[in-house]
């Protein structure tokens, strides 16, 4: 592996804000890194100084002779008189018209969509997600050794985040990217830096192994408060419970985290939320009836379409970028009238609708009270929770809560939007996209929020994550005319979805055996079964076994290197020795991984 950028001892300050203190990061060949962190804790501004658009206050940065590295950035750095075919393919050499026939940028403009905006579109005449759109094409198509993204996920769906995800594992080559979906981290990243307080810590791996590695940390430590480690702890739980491949982990690393998550209890009690729901809510809560839903264009997105929302009833909703589904939202929310059919809402409902565009706020108000003009306590299932107890669990801290609205940042204010619309106590929640701009702390603390609040949950999100922690049930918008109820999630979805795409006819076979609660393991005899499970196991004991060898040896090190006049042949040794245990170690690992996917379909 060869090194393609160098960080040494930098250092960076925003007006009195140290945002990088004496780091030293490297980035080398095939490395695919995730960079976490709270809004306004760096992130971005590790990334200008690692790719050269800041120079660092101090320390130095160096980057490989001969680098080819493409960034793209939250800022709109494209010529506005280009159009999308001259901003994307003839850098390449290659005129507008010929574009069809060269399979890498065929694939990369119908990938993120640029495709159907037309190549001979102006770029001034793009919305600002299309241009964010076209700015990531322009990079992808050319041939490079490293690529930087800031937040790349935000203005695509679940299929195009999928698809990027899935282009760049193919494409081999080194990943630095800012990114709160979790999901794409999970996929994605093979390290993960975390920015907070002018330092990086890097960790192994993507979201899973960042959480199980940041709560064992905090728990050896026991230097993070202990909300944040309630959090994780139950973060972990979740996971734990979660899909076999979102678990595929040795069986060490598991027991190892068993004690954060024993006697967690479940994410939320959906008999117990459900039934309170009913009391305040009554039986009905909106329902559309024999409806017709038109986009303002015209287009019928859903005809004939009986929905009846209950109560606690929590659901995803999914599909393409201008599939409908924040028209349909509109709809229930009683903003958009129907064409044909009627809306039907119940006299206890109380709707509150996250937008995705911020709200009008008066600039000069302070957080707090812009929370305060909704109410003072809200009950949150068998708590009361004061404005500011509320804002500080959504990133508001006591000092910043007397920060002026017109100072917050973007990501601040949609906190704060989230923020007013709990605190105005609904028991109907329309939430359209609400992790844009919010780091992944704050998502946590959100979907612990929505973990404890009883009411009926509509949301739109392209994070796949969010829409499987905190939906029971998904419905999706195909293009058909109707609206699809999914029992196997975002997964069959997708696959709904490329079925559509390919024109290959009926579903899949595994497909149906979901729908029909069949497990996809059920593909294996019994016998392979027992015997992959028997092979994982005697795995697992080298994996233990080379876990203790390498504790002695770096304990034997330790000693050594204590003495008044060590002996640096034999520490030298025994650093070799300890080097191919830990080879031997990761060999075993991946050995174990293959065998869990095998066994799991």
């Amino acid at each position: 592996m060869a090194n393609l950028i160098n960080l040494e001892n930098v250092s960076k300050t925003w007006g009195l804000k140290t945002l990088l203190d004496g780091v030293s990061l490297g980035v080398q060949t095939g490395n695919r890194i995730g960079i976490v962190g709270v809004n306004g804790g760096g992130k971005t501004t590790l990334l200008e100084v690692l790719t050269g658009i800041e120079s660092p206050d101090a320390g130095r940065v160096s980057h490989n002779s001969g680098l080819r590295m493409a960034v793209v950035t939250q800022r709109f750095d494209l010529d506005e008189d280009l159009t999308i075919g001259q901003a994307v393919v003839e850098p390449l050499g290659v005129e507008t018209y010929q574009w069809a026939s060269n399979a890498k940028v065929r694939e990369v403009l119908q990938g993120t969509g640029v495709a159907d905006l037309g190549l001979d579109t102006a770029v001034g005449q793009l919305s600002g997600g299309e241009r964010r759109r076209v700015n990531l094409a322009a990079a992808l198509v050319q041939d490079l050794d490293l690529v930087v993204l800031d937040e790349p996920t935000n203005h695509l769906d679940v299929e195009g985040v999928q698809w990027l995800a899935e282009h760049l594992l193919a494409r081999k080559i080194a990943v630095a990217v800012v990114t709160h979906d979790r999901w794409f981290l999970d996929t994605v990243a093979t390290l993960t830096w975390e920015v907070h307080d002018g330092t990086v810590d890097v960790y192994e791996g993507g979201y899973n192994d960042w959480t199980f590695a940041r709560a064992e940390r905090a728990r050896q430590a026991d230097a993070i408060e202990q909300r944040r480690q309630n959090l994780a702890r139950k973060e972990l739980a979740w996971l734990r419970r979660g899909a076999p491949a979102r678990t595929s982990k040795p069986r060490y690393r598991i027991e190892a985290a068993e004690a954060l998550i024993a006697n967690v209890p479940a994410p939320r009690d959906t008999v117990e939320l459900m039934a309170f729901s009913r009391q305040r809510q009554g039986k009905v809560v909106v329902e559309l009836e024999d409806a017709r839903v038109e986009a303002p264009d015209g287009r019928v997105l859903v005809d004939h379409l009986t929905w009846r929302l209950a109560p606690g009833e929590r659901i995803g909703l999914v599909g393409v970028n201008g599939s409908g589904k924040t028209t349909l939202l509109r709809t229930l929310a009683g903003e958009h009238p129907l064409a044909a059919g009627r809306r039907v809402e119940g006299q206890t409902t109380r709707i509150g609708w996250l937008r995705q565009e911020l709200g009008d706020l008066d600039p000069a108000r302070r957080v707090i009270g812009a929370v305060e003009d909704v109410a003072n306590y809200i009950h949150l299932g068998d708590k009361e929770i004061s404005a500011s107890q509320l804002a500080e669990r959504l990133g508001f801290s006591p000092k910043r809560q007397r920060t002026p609205v017109g100072d917050l940042s973007g990501g601040e204010r949609r906190r704060l939007q989230l923020t007013r619309v709990l605190m105005g106590e609904p028991n109907v929640l329309l939430l359209d996209e609400p992790t844009n701009d919010l780091d992944i702390d704050t998502l946590q603390e959100l979907e612990d929020l929505l973990d404890g609040w009883a009411g009926t949950l509509v949301v739109i999100s392209h994070d796949r994550y969010l829409v499987e922690r905190i939906a029971d049930v998904t419905y999706a918008l195909l293009g058909d005319g109707q609206l699809t109820n999914l029992p196997g999630g975002i997964e069959q979805y997708l696959q709904r979805r490329a079925a559509l795409d390919t024109a290959t006819g009926p579903i899949d076979l595994g497909e149906r055996r979901r729908d029909e609660g069949v497990d996809k393991r059920n593909a294996l005899s019994s016998q392979q079964e027992r015997e992959l499970r028997k092979q994982m196991n005697a795995l697992e004991r080298k994996i233990a076994k080379a876990d203790e060898q390498a504790g002695k040896i770096e304990a034997e090190i330790a000693a050594m290197s204590a003495d008044a006049a060590p002996d640096f042949g034999a520490i030298g040794q025994k650093t070799s020795q300890l080097a191919q245990v830990r080879e031997a170690r990761e060999t075993h690992e991946l050995e174990w991984l293959e065998l869990g996917e095998q066994l799991e379909g």
